[in-house]
């Protein structure tokens, strides 16, 4: 063979070629202008030892510029337990992916058994599924849930306050099964209570998609709003970031039918945007409707404790015209990080790291605000992320930010930065970012 890790032969090629009528590949790729055609040599490096390997890959690193975060809009910088990486490294829960053989799979049945309990309640709601991809594809198929629920619409209603990210994944979804997108409008940075009374009454609703914190990172107060929606026999959704739930109100308290979102900060890495986990959580009455597995536990014929696939949906294997969904797998692995996280942070923990997220958040926003270059985007509650107007060059205030090691928020408006901080950050680096936005 020429190229020893080409997996198919000199013959396998011969074989494939006559079978669609080329007699060799530059006849394959006939097709492609000879003009656009690469004809040089790649400029692949030459062979190198391991140790060799490690150096060169290591001043490729050095390049990289480590910033102190500050930012958030959805990945948060929190802290990771040591253990995790050890544990999640192990060959039998590395390459495990779903449990097609499931009752042979206890291992994978056991922690993703565990992970539905946690996340249940965490949410305060009745029932989990095995995880989702994350969490803008979790809302998606939340919207999807209410539509196939819904005998008199395909009407959905979004909050503007939905993160902007997760809204065009709904948008995407609810384009090709033809569910209809209202945007409910938001009044000074929150959901307009007056807005979603009127749309719901004008036409019949399958459900109302809001967000907790919202974009803006501020805390809604969503009193009343399941009950209005399942007055006009809508479903209440709730898109909601994992460790806030460990000091807010939950979706199960407010009333929702189905709770979203991302688990991203349940310790998981930035990682530049993933590998993340979405969860879902839903009432027992919407459980029939729900998409992926639902994992349960029993006793063997011995009397032994087992756990086993208690429900998925048939639909999505034999009938897949009629799914509601036709998510047939699970984010796995990162459902078994976040599990680990939960159980080695226990309740205080969870509840200690948003405490202390929350605390540090709001030093950072009085301090700011003692500077006349700052004044409030919002005068609305927050919990760890917020929103804030400079008067100055934005970009040029970020740039200065970056130059000293910190990454200082996003901008999201021609005058607004939103920051996040966690329970990563230390006072000093607080007092540092607040120093450096003080300076003229």
């Amino acid at each position: 063979m020429a190229y020893k890790y080409f997996p198919q032969t000199e013959e396998d090629i011969r074989e494939m070629l006559a079978k669609i009528g080329a007699g060799s590949l530059d006849d394959l790729y006939a097709e492609v202008p000879d003009e656009i055609r690469y004809k040089g040599e790649y400029r692949l490096p030459d062979a190198m030892s391991e140790v060799e390997v490690r150096q060169f890959i290591g001043k490729l690193a050095q390049n990289n510029k480590q910033l102190v975060c500050f930012a958030g809009a959805g990945i948060y910088d929190h802290y990771t337990p040591s253990a995790i990486p050890s544990l999640i490294a192990r060959s039998e829960f590395l390459t495990s992916y779903t449990p097609y053989q499931a009752e042979i799979s206890q291992g994978t049945l056991h922690y993703i058994f565990e992970y539905q309990s946690m996340m249940s309640e965490l949410t305060g709601m009745e029932i989990s599924n095995a995880s989702m991809y994350d969490g803008t594809t979790a809302t998606a198929e939340a919207v999807l849930m209410a539509n196939a629920s819904s005998k008199k619409s395909n009407r959905v209603l979004v909050s503007e306050t939905l993160d902007p990210k997760t809204r065009s994944v709904v948008d995407t979804y609810a384009h090709y099964h033809g569910v209809e997108l209202v945007t409910i409008p938001a009044q000074d940075g929150v959901t307009s209570r007056q807005a979603l009374a009127s749309l719901v009454d004008e036409a019949p609703v399958a459900g109302v998609v809001v967000q907790q914190p919202n974009r803006y990172g501020i805390i809604e107060d969503f009193t009343g709003m399941a009950d209005l929606c399942h007055d006009h026999k809508a479903l209440f959704i709730i898109n909601s970031i994992a460790t806030d739930l460990a000091l807010l109100k939950t979706p199960g308290e407010w009333g929702a039918d189905i709770a979203v979102g991302d688990g991203q900060s349940l310790g998981i890495p930035m990682t530049y945007g993933g590998p993340s986990v979405g969860y879902m959580c839903c009432t027992e009455k919407m459980m029939r409707k729900m998409p992926g597995r639902i994992v349960g536990k029993t006793t063997d014929h011995d009397g032994r404790r087992a756990f086993v696939l208690t429900l998925q949906a048939r639909e999505q294997h034999i009938r897949r015209q009629k799914a509601t969904s036709n998510i047939c797998s699970n984010e796995s692995l990162m459902a078994l990080f976040v599990t680990i996280y939960m159980s080695l942070m226990g309740k205080e923990g969870l509840k200690e790291a948003a405490q202390l997220s929350y605390d540090a958040a709001h030093y950072l926003y009085d301090n700011l605000l003692k500077s006349d270059s700052f004044s409030p985007t919002f005068d609305q509650p927050f919990f760890n992320e917020f929103c804030i107007d400079y008067k100055g060059d934005v970009d040029q205030l970020l740039n200065r930010l970056e130059a000293n090691g910190i990454l200082g928020g996003i901008k999201i408006g021609d005058h607004t930065i939103m920051m996040a901080v966690t329970e990563k950050r230390t006072k000093e680096e607080v007092d540092l970012l607040i120093s450096l936005c003080h300076e003229q």
